[in-house]
């Protein structure tokens, strides 16, 4: 007989819900959340669905939150099976979402449903915070959700998201915060000239070649006690027209700092131009941030969640900042605790993603003793 967890999954995965279409997904779940007394609201903001469900009114509030969107899964010949056809060989089921992160929402929906059946009069609130822009823009999903429920008074407490923070095994490593990312969006302008005659043009690759050496050559921080070390990487960098004896007039570029705790987008954006602006060159340098950093100190969430783990593995979890952004940026800012645990991330985002089905089950195990010790 197949797990409940697996059957949902299945079902999940059968939704081709590429970014930013949910594709009838979140209607899955809310029918499911309905049945337990949670009150299902959908949330649309341009062309994304977002999901707020919530059972009860009294605080604490804990909240499970994910995405039901996932990345398009490329090439489909070089999938061993059908990226939208569910399929399970050798204790792993394989499907595009399967890992990121569907599977973290249906162990997240049977896990209330076996806590509720129970404990029906548990403490607090339960809520689910469900979005189909987590993997696109992200400008209206959880970040829209968060700001409707500001506006109107309403709150998280504590939130668990099933993003695949385990890294060899399940629960290895649980996310109790993530770096800052911010991102320069860089204009270098010069005199376009003949290669021969360069007293006649301005160069600006020239121009760019010694502040990018100086940017690199920076040691921003060494990190602290909770944050790795702030990495500054470029990302892109455009010149020339094409024709081998032209200097272009105009470079562009494009960087990103993951950054620690240990600066504020606006310091960082303040050290950038410093460095600009002690050479000679003309150009514009635009910003774009993606989210601050975010850190969830220990407390009730940690210790329930380290616990679960723990019980379920028999190792305690590593508690990391890594890895890139997730929407819990957008939640810690309202003041909620903020913790990701789901499963092994070895192949999100690849041809074949997988999730081990014997993960799955535990993963929901594992929910289902967070409520007991947070909400009972």
């Amino acid at each position: 007989m197949t797990r409940p967890e697996i059957a949902l999954l299945c079902e999940l995965v059968q939704r081709r819900s590429v970014t930013p279409d949910d594709a009838g997904c979140q209607a899955i779940l809310a029918e499911r959340l309905q049945r337990l007394g949670f009150v299902c609201e959908t949330l649309v903001f341009n062309d994304v669905t977002n999901l707020w469900a919530r059972r009860g009114a009294a605080a604490p509030v804990l909240c499970f939150a994910g995405h039901t969107d996932v990345v398009p899964p490329g090439d489909e010949s070089a999938w061993s099976t059908e990226p939208f056809n569910p399929t399970l060989r050798d204790g792993l089921l394989y499907g595009r979402g399967s890992a990121d992160m569907k599977s973290g929402l249906a162990a997240m929906i049977v896990a209330v449903e076996r806590f509720l059946g129970e404990n029906p009069d548990h403490s607090g609130s339960i809520a689910f915070l469900i979005t189909s822009d987590e993997e696109g823009r992200a400008r209206d999903g959880t970040l829209k959700v968060i700001e409707a429920l500001t506006a109107r008074g309403e709150s998280i407490d504590w939130c668990v998201l099933g993003e695949p923070s385990s890294q060899d095994r399940l629960g290895d490593i649980v996310r109790i915060g993530r770096r800052g990312s911010l991102s320069g969006i860089l204009t270098v302008r010069g005199i376009q000239g003949h290669v021969a005659y360069p007293q006649l043009a301005d160069n600006p690759i020239r121009r760019f070649a010694p502040v990018l050496a100086e940017l690199h050559q920076i040691e921003w921080d060494n990190g602290n006690e909770f944050f790795p070390p702030t990495s500054f990487q470029v990302v892109d960098v455009r010149a020339g027209i094409g024709a081998p004896n032209v200097t272009p007039g105009e470079l562009s570029a494009r960087f990103n700092f993951r950054y620690s705790t240990e600066w504020t987008h606006e310091s960082l954006q303040d050290k950038v131009r410093d460095v600009f602006d002690a050479h000679e060159i003309d150009y514009d340098l635009r910003w774009h941030l993606s989210g601050e950093p975010f850190l969830t100190a220990p407390g009730k969430l940690i210790d329930a969640v380290a616990t679960a783990v723990t019980e379920q593995t028999g190792s305690a979890p590593e508690l990391s900042t890594g890895g890139g952004t997730s929407d819990g940026r957008f939640i810690s800012p309202a003041g909620a605790d903020v913790v990701e645990l789901g499963p092994v991330n070895a192949s999100i985002h690849k041809v074949d993603e997988h999730v081990s089905i014997e993960d799955v089950v535990t993963l929901t195990s594992m929910y289902s003793r967070i409520m007991e010790l947070m909400l009972l």
